[in-house]
């Protein structure tokens, strides 16, 4: 077997923690990294690299072994990589400033159906397969052109923070860019491939903790304080009607020394995320969806406003809060930085190494 066919072997099997420490695998990510032909043909001509392969695939693997032989392949990569990092959000003709403030005029964070399937997926689940009547349909004209607009309006905003966000690692000079867009690895940190995950803090975490802390699910703790004080609620209502429904009615009659509790307490449940980012970082391995799983190196960047979590949402757009906090890690960044994760996802263990940045609005 070939370096480069077991390389090849350990990427599809998803074993991304072999190629930690490694300098041959990391060579061959970022070959991958110039593996289109565009950034090959430019690589090639820009270091007097003859190739007398023609398929892009083999080219792949001629590449590879070329710079096995020589001591400034890494280098050489490193050099057009960085370059092609900042054309990366330069070549688009961006207007990054009118876009920062396009992002505030995005009132409402709701996915117009279901955020974890495809609209069309959704529209038809809903409308296409279950009315038969057209007139039915036909009233139902507004409702679907809302439910459209509410998706493409979030992917919208959730797309465009993500690139601004992105672009403020790899403007950074310990960042490196993997350009070619290779699954699992968005850019390398001082020779570390990282996978960047920009998130905020998951709910069932939240509730999980919450539950631990309050002895009980959030729900039924608030539901007993508001009964306490004469208030009760339509128990047939959604989980997060009734939560909006108590803390409302409890607002309005000045109970919200109760909600303040509730506060508190979701403030620790972060405070200790943030003091024991390794629980953290374990849970959100071993919670990923299945229909995006990976056990590659990871950054998580987790954006929660503590004063009120539903509006965590307005934290992506909140570059004057993330950026300082980018620069800060990035600056700092050192060997011990990454932290090795073990964990278990559907009963097959992994290994990964991680970390996180928390920008928390106080």
């Amino acid at each position: 077997m070939t370096n480069f066919e077991k390389w090849d072997k350990e990427f599809r099997a998803q074993n991304l923690y072999a190629f930690n420490y490694e300098i041959n695998g990391l060579l061959w990510l970022k070959v991958r990294a110039v593996c289109r032909s565009k950034q090959i043909e430019e690589f090639i001509v820009e270091n007097n690299i003859t190739l007398t392969t023609a398929k892009i695939a083999e080219q792949n693997i001629e590449l590879f072994e070329k710079l096995e032989g020589m001591s400034n392949a890494m280098q050489l990569l490193d050099d057009y990589l960085k370059v092609k990092s900042h054309n990366w959000y330069d070549a688009m003709g961006i207007d990054e400033t009118k876009l920062k403030a396009d992002l505030y005029k995005v009132q409402h964070y709701v996915w117009g159906g279901d955020q974890n399937n495809s609209l069309d997926k959704h529209l038809v689940s809903r409308y296409v397969k279950v009315i038969s009547n057209y007139d039915d349909l036909l009233s139902k004209q507004t409702e679907i052109a809302s439910n459209a607009w509410n998706y493409v309006q979030t992917s919208w905003y959730n797309n465009w923070t993500s690139y601004l966000i992105e672009s403020l690692f790899k403007r950074h000079e310990k960042v490196v860019s993997a350009v070619g867009e290779i699954k699992s690895v968005d850019f390398f940190i001082d020779s570390n491939p990282i996978d960047l995950k920009v998130t905020f803090f998951p709910n069932q975490y939240m509730d999980e903790k919450l539950k631990n802390k309050l002895g009980k699910k959030e729900l039924t703790w608030l539901k007993q304080k508001a009964k306490e004080v004469g208030i009760t609620v339509d128990n047939t209502l959604s989980e997060s009607q009734q939560m909006y429904t108590l803390s409302e009615k409890l607002s309005e009659i000045g109970h919200t020394d109760i909600l303040d509790e509730l506060k508190a307490k979701r403030k620790e449940v972060i405070a200790d995320a943030q003091a024991n980012t390794m629980e953290l970082m374990t849970w959100l391995y071993a919670n990923q969806g299945e229909m995006r799983f990976g056990a590659e190196n990871r950054l998580f960047v987790i954006l929660v406003d503590a004063t009120d979590m539903s509006q965590s949402w307005k934290m992506k757009r909140a570059f004057s809060l993330i950026e300082p906090k980018i620069n800060d890690y990035l600056d700092n960044f050192n060997t011990n930085s990454l932290k090795e994760v073990n964990f278990t996802f559907k009963k097959d263990s992994y290994k990964s190494l991680a970390d996180v940045i928390f920008v928390v609005k106080e």
